[in-house]
């Protein structure tokens, strides 16, 4: 597997319960920080069980093209703020890690 990958698996696995990073922040925190695509790529083939409905946009938009109504139940049922535009307030739920 891709050293990489493991490393947002990793990171991903520690975001509580009712918290959110976005794909840049996850990047940064990898010591990437232009690899926010690739972290992207890293949760579309993630392991089972993986929080990946916790890793959204940097405004707090929700990707996932066809999951993204799945993923905002998820996001929902875990008490995540949204602004009534639909995207995560992220100012309220950011993980800062």
């Amino acid at each position: 597997m891709n050293p990489f990958f493991e490393q947002v698996y990793g990171l991903v696995e520690q975001i509580p319960y009712g918290s959110v990073v976005s794909y840049g922040q996850l990047a940064r925190m990898l010591g990437r920080p232009r690899s926010a695509r690739e972290v992207g790529w890293a949760l579309r083939c993630c392991p089972d069980g993986l929080p990946w409905q916790r890793v959204v946009m940097k405004d707090g938009a929700i990707a996932g093209g066809i999951c993204a109504d799945m993923r905002r139940a998820l996001l929902e049922a875990e008490r995540v703020a949204f602004l009534p535009d639909g995207r995560v307030d992220m100012a309220l739920c950011r993980w800062l890690g």
